[in-house]
């Protein structure tokens, strides 16, 4: 009998639930930390981008020809694209669930390339990018100037330089972004009547910048071969691209014979400013510069904010003097809150479990081997998981939640047949733990496989819905499994080692309790032998619950997740036609300002279009 070798062997049952509990240990500290598991299609983003085009111009050109290219990629779901007036096309591909994201980026990239030579040299030249990114953002880092001292052009080309790369690097960063990053750019602003006086035309402008505004290769003086008279070589050096805006003003557009030279500072106006303008972000009601950390997959959350947060500190410490950071927006928070209380549960479930246990077999020694049983089946899960693929998500965690009713059973149905036999037939607790596994093994392994069998095919849904409910099944099925092992090896060695023979006679509370206990149970057999005497009313009670059952699973909303309040308030404004846009403005500054006054926020983050109200309600 294989429960017989491990109680005359304890130390080795001992040993393997040591090696299960360090094996689900280990795994916990590798397993990544997330809200919920994997359940988005893997995105590989495809950026263009054609200044001065209009959105139509755009999707024809740049936009067709990639779809085109791109269509029928490898495990592709579907691929959605949008242009913008503002010159910048994004073309996002859709993988299945599972797919590698880095196969997926290599495969999208080599059918952008095919299609390269049909786009617009200025689309070449800007250069097309290939990217995986994570569809949900992890957290927001922002950049402000409390005092006013900087605008936003200063603080996103700060974050460009000296944050955005640092924050790259950061272990478990799949990608940082700014949010309308400004660059610096030269702009120059043509004067229409001027072109007209001139006969001149835009690309005419464009032709004459790229040809005044080059880095170019001058050569060298007295390099060889040379006469013997020259001692030296000397580079050429040369002004190479223009840095201000004074030496794009004296850029020579035309050359007349009279010797004069029609200028750009003649025809348009030149300043350093931003690339783009289309995007503007506010927070507290100054300018912000928000910076989108995405997830690497199957990186551990809360470890990846913290260390972002712990960067972010390092860095600030070079910031100039005006210049804060603050993390308005994150999704660990609710990860973290979800957690705590979590473990709060297990802890309150493991009391609640040991109390219920003392309080029916009322003896101390027996109420000690479920609580030494228990967390070896739990913990070992952690190992269980790590295998699968798995996350500590909220799905894992909640069914190891409901895992905790269920492992104690094996213990328990051992733990009572023992001490049931010792009392009965006055057998000595080794004598007694052996009898009783020659009766409960069979039942043990049962129970194991009939829970399996109700858990395990959840394992094979598929979609969206599979996903999110297999981690919570197999989760079960795991702890399950580990706990039938636990009840052969650990628990029948514990009851050898651990239980007396005697036991002594109970408190008054108890023997109270145990009274009432033995009339519920009297009072159980005769609604039992009631019913069994009436079997039709039994066959209609059983019918009615079925009706009620049915009648209730109609009316109840059903949901994938349940909807969970992480403490947001979101604020969405929309401007309607172009008469009307003065007026428009002045209303939504005027609701805008009504929120912030009747709602204490952390933090307000403001987009162009819409504002975003980000932090949690006081």
């Amino acid at each position: 009998m294989i429960s017989k070798f491990f109680i005359d062997r304890p130390v080795f049952a001992m040993v393997l639930s040591i090696v299960i509990v360090l094996a689900g240990l280990a795994a916990m500290r590798a397993l990544p930390v997330e809200q919920y598991p994997e359940i988005v299609p893997p995105e590989v983003v495809v950026s263009a981008s054609y200044p001065g085009a209009s959105a139509e111009t755009l999707a024809e050109t740049v936009a067709a020809p990639i779809e085109q290219q791109v269509n029928g990629v490898e495990k592709m779901i579907y691929m959605r694209s949008t242009s913008s007036d503002a010159g910048s096309m994004r073309l996002s591909v859709y993988f299945e669930i599972g797919t590698d994201p880095d196969q997926a980026t290599i495969n999208v990239n080599n059918r952008v390339q095919a299609a390269l030579a049909r786009l617009p040299e200025q689309v070449r030249q800007q250069g097309v990018t290939v990217q995986k990114r994570s569809s949900s953002i992890l957290a927001l880092v922002a950049l402000t100037s409390p005092d006013g001292r900087y605008d936003r052009l200063f603080m996103s080309n700060y974050a460009l330089l000296n944050v955005i790369d640092e924050l790259k690097r950061v272990p478990g960063v799949g990608d940082a972004s700014l949010f309308g990053a400004a660059n610096y750019s030269m702009r120059v602003w043509l004067k229409p009547d001027k072109l007209a006086e001139f006969g001149l035309t835009p690309s005419d402008i464009a032709a004459v910048l790229r040809e005044q505004n080059t880095q170019a290769s001058v050569g060298s003086v007295g390099g060889q071969p040379a006469t013997e008279d020259v001692a030296f070589t000397y580079s050429v050096t040369t002004l190479g691209r223009l840095t201000d805006a004074g030496q794009f003003e004296e850029i020579i557009i035309r050359s007349n014979p009279d010797g004069s030279a029609l200028r750009l500072k003649d025809i348009a106006r030149i300043e350093l400013g931003a690339q783009r303008y289309e995007f503007t972000a506010t927070f507290n009601g100054r300018p912000t510069v928000p910076v989108a950390l995405y997830l690497q997959p199957g990186a551990n959350a809360l470890d990846t904010t913290a260390a972002v947060e712990e960067q972010m500190e390092a860095l600030a410490e070079r910031f100039p003097e005006g210049l804060k950071h603050t993390v308005p927006f994150t999704t660990t928070r609710f990860v973290e809150v979800s957690i705590d209380e979590v473990i709060k549960t297990f802890v309150e479930a493991l009391i609640l479990v040991v109390a219920v246990v003392f309080l029916f077999l009322q003896n101390v020694r027996a109420s000690i081997i479920p609580l030494l049983a228990i967390p070896v089946s739990l913990i070992g899960t952690f190992a269980g998981m790590y295998l699968l693929g798995f996350s500590i998500n909220l799905l894992t965690l909640f069914g190891m939640i409901l895992a905790i009713g269920i492992v104690v059973d094996d213990a328990i149905v051992v733990l009572e047949n023992v001490e049931r036999i010792m009392t009965e037939q006055k057998l000595p607790p080794r004598e007694a733990t052996v009898k009783a596994m020659q009766e409960v093994t069979g039942p043990v392994i049962a129970i194991v496989l009939v829970l399996a069998a109700v858990f395990i095919p959840v394992g094979f849904l598929g979609g969206l819905s599979g996903v999110m409910y297999r981690q919570f099944a197999i989760t079960i099925a795991v702890s399950v499994i580990i706990s039938g092992i636990v009840a052969l090896t650990l628990t029948p060695a514990l009851c050898a080692l651990i239980l007396k023979p005697t036991h002594r006679e109970p408190l008054l509370p108890f023997r109270w309790f145990n009274r009432l206990f033995d009339g519920a149970t009297r009072g159980y057999l005769a609604g039992v032998r009631f019913m069994l005497r009436r079997a039709v009313l039994g066959v209609i009670l059983f019918a009615g619950l079925i009706g009620a059952t049915v009648l209730l699973f109609d009316r109840v909303p059903g949901s994938l997740v349940p909807n969970e309040d992480q403490g947001y308030v979101l604020a969405v404004t929309q401007l309607p036609a172009a008469a009307e846009l003065g007026r428009t403005e002045a209303a939504m500054e005027e609701f805008t300002g009504k929120v912030l006054k009747e709602s204490v926020v952390e933090g307000i983050t403001s987009f162009a279009g819409f504002d975003l109200l980000a932090g949690s309600l006081k």
